[in-house]
């Protein structure tokens, strides 16, 4: 659940036009932290290193003694997880959105040709057939 949120918020901040804004004055893709809001993967990892330590989303336990350095290992490999599971949402939803855009472009199109035939037959004169 974790990594959809990520998707999301990744998502909605590098390619939606509400935050276009932000990402031009960070300077787009030309600037170290403009293209860290820019790449959907980018900052997926900013989101997971806030959001599993915020939802308790721990899914990597490690060898280690108990201390700061196992937490912080623990931490970093769960919130890596959580980003690569997200990448893999993001593939699909952009299978799906792909798809739901070919369908719009089908549906034009067929829109299109009957507006055409449309036109055609209408200005044909009266008795003219092909």
């Amino acid at each position: 659940m974790v990594s959809a949120v990520v998707m999301g918020l990744s998502q909605t901040v590098t390619r939606e036009r509400l935050f276009e804004p932000l990402r031009a004055r960070l300077g787009g893709k030309e600037t170290w932290l403009g293209y860290l809001v820019s790449c959907p993967y980018c900052i997926s990892h900013t989101f997971a290193f806030v959001l599993v330590p915020l939802t308790g989303t721990y899914a990597i336990d490690v060898a280690l003694a108990p201390g700061w350095g196992a937490s912080l290992l623990r931490w970093f490999l769960s919130a890596v997880l959580v980003t690569v599971i997200a990448a893999f949402l993001r593939v699909a939803f952009w299978f799906v959105d792909e798809q739901q855009a070919l369908v719009r472009k089908e549906k034009q199109l067929v829109e299109s040709k009957a507006a055409q035939q449309r036109e055609e037959s209408g200005a044909r004169p009266n008795g003219a057939s092909d």
